[in-house]
């Protein structure tokens, strides 16, 4: 058994230093990814777990399967005054990383060609480790988890992935189609890419298997080939078995990192009017059981792409059930992403032309629709972009607003504008384009 892993982990080697992942311009940069950037800033993770905010100065993370280093440099350019550390089984995607992050000036970073098993001989400890894309190609997925779970901090947090065995079924059926024909016995290359694309180019449109599984448009992306129907040890699973590894490992899921994109209620015509069992037991189902449920519903994720952690993370108290005097004394950030000069102008054009300030431009969340607010209410944010700020400071910046009388024709009271403050950071905080602390 040991031997047949150990094989395959040479094939899995061998099939990327052919092929290093992803294939992305040396040049190209991630400035404009808001959605890449805001999911892989540790601040948006630490918060979502501990409702608080962190700054990343200093935080050492880990790319655990770093490729050819694009992620890395998202990392890098997400998490300012970091220390990057990327390790891959390819020497030749190592070398790309490396020299990705020097091109892009990122100087405080280090690649290693180690397996994930090895990481405990680097004699170091992260805040967070960036395991994407790799986990599903694992012998043994729990030794892996728990390889990253040695060198995590206690507060560390892991973002990694697996294969939903649903959501990629077509892709699973192919590879074993292909597995069928001798492809995969070996390393895959040049041959073995040429005939998958002659085979499915022969196969009648309306065959389940190119129906549901193949691209044309991408038929000439070797690298999309090797990635799906030629990828070796490539694994499914479902969303108990994504627990039962996490349990194994003695880890604990936080969320899915597309969240808003895991909602069950979304799935129904009308989650105010749902069918009487429905509306009796879905309030007393885990998050295990909804997730599952979702993928059963509605398997449209081919990945499953999490957060997890160590055990024993101390409760919150979440913002909508706040106190008056929780709200008296906090706290509001602005999400790092959002703290831009761009965003800041667009503000304040908004609000000088009375228009709907679209926030979810500069931060695209996870979620199903923009997201635009009343710029005239807006205004109080201003002040965010100089630092954090408390939320009665934001109340006296919306009574200060001339624009706050134009709906009312009078000066809003205290309190009316405390609500309304108060309603928007709330809906606001959903997102996490602000954190409350309090």
């Amino acid at each position: 058994m040991k031997n047949q892993e150990s094989d395959l982990i040479d094939q899995i080697r061998q099939q990327f230093d052919y092929a290093p992942f992803p294939r992305i311009p040396l040049e190209k940069s991630p400035d404009s990814e808001y959605e890449s950037l805001y999911l892989h800033n540790l601040v948006t993770a630490y918060y979502f777990r501990n409702r608080k905010v962190i700054n990343t100065e200093g935080k050492f993370i880990l790319d655990a399967g770093c490729g050819s280093g694009y992620k890395s440099l998202i990392l890098a350019a997400a998490n300012p005054g970091a220390k990057i550390v990327g390790i891959d089984l390819s020497e030749e995607s190592v070398k790309l990383a490396r020299h990705r992050l020097q091109y892009h000036g990122f100087e405080n970073a280090e690649f290693h060609a180690m397996q994930i098993e090895e990481l405990p001989s680097l004699g170091l400890q992260f805040d967070y480790i960036n395991a994407d894309e790799v986990l599903y190609l694992l012998p043994d997925a729990v030794a892996g988890l728990q390889a990253m779970k040695s060198v995590l901090k206690p507060d560390g947090i892991i973002r990694t992935n697996l294969h939903s065995s649903i959501g990629r079924a077509g892709v699973f059926r192919a590879q074993a189609a292909f597995k069928t024909m001798g492809l995969m016995n070996g390393t895959p290359g040049e041959l073995e890419i040429e005939i998958v694309r002659e085979t499915m180019d022969a196969l009648q449109d309306e065959i389940w298997l190119k129906a549901v599984s193949w691209n044309s448009a991408r038929a000439n992306d070797e690298t999309w080939i090797l990635s799906n129907y030629l990828l070796l040890g490539d694994k499914g699973c479902s969303v108990p078995e994504l627990f039962a590894l996490l349990r194994a490992a003695d880890l604990e899921f936080i969320s899915m990192l597309a969240w808003r994109r895991w909602e069950l209620m979304d799935l129904f015509k009308d989650p105010d009017d749902l069918p009487a069992f429905l509306a009796m037991s879905l309030p007393e189902t885990s998050v295990e059981e909804r997730l599952h449920l979702f993928e059963l519903l509605h398997p449209q994720h081919r990945l499953f792409d999490f957060w997890c952690g160590n055990p024993g993370t101390e409760a919150f108290v979440p913002v909508a059930e706040w106190t008056e005097a929780d709200w008296q004394s906090a706290q509001v950030h602005l999400h790092p992403q959002l703290r831009t000069s761009e965003a800041r102008e667009d503000l304040s054009n908004c609000i000088a032309s009375d228009t709907p300030f679209e926030i979810s431009r500069y931060i695209i969340v996870p979620t199903l629709a923009p997201v635009a607010i009343d710029s005239k209410i807006a205004a109080c944010l201003l002040p965010l972009w100089d630092g954090p700020q408390s939320a009665l400071s934001l109340v006296q910046k919306w009574l200060q607003n001339p624009a706050k009388s134009a709906v009312n024709l009078e000066p809003a009271a205290q309190e009316t504008a405390f609500d309304q403050v108060k309603e928007l950071l709330t809906s606001l905080e959903v997102f996490l384009y602000v954190l409350l602390e309090r």
